[in-house]
């Protein structure tokens, strides 16, 4: 009896002994792993997640800056539309206001004398 407890105590050993190679083994593996997918990504000129995160905020920061800028120029150019529309009618009712100078065939004199 005390021989089978020796042969399985000596089984339990070596198959926990297996086990830990088994896990050293596993842990080297993934590391070689993940050494080959880095390279691999770094070789392709490919980005981080954190780096695409910042580009991203960069870019909706842009974005909304865009659009507030596009609504801040309609805006001027409505005004500028609008006080050209007036300055227009300003310089018609003064046109329609001031006599021209008439000649007395009904012709419109040359203000300027060449």
């Amino acid at each position: 009896m005390q021989s089978q407890s020796r042969i399985l105590d000596d089984i339990a050993r070596v198959a926990g002994g297996a086990l830990g190679a088994l896990s050293g083994l596993k842990q080297e593996i993934e590391q070689l792993v993940r050494q080959r997918v880095e390279k691999f990504l770094a070789d392709r000129d490919l980005i981080t997640r954190e780096e695409f995160e910042v580009v991203k905020a960069v870019a909706a920061q842009a974005r909304t800056e865009q659009e507030k800028l596009d609504a801040r120029v309609a805006k001027l150019e409505s005004k500028l539309a609008k006080k050209g529309k007036s300055k227009n009618r300003v310089l018609r009712s003064k046109g329609k206001r001031s006599a021209s100078p008439v000649s007395g065939s009904g012709e419109k004199t040359p203000r300027h004398k060449k």
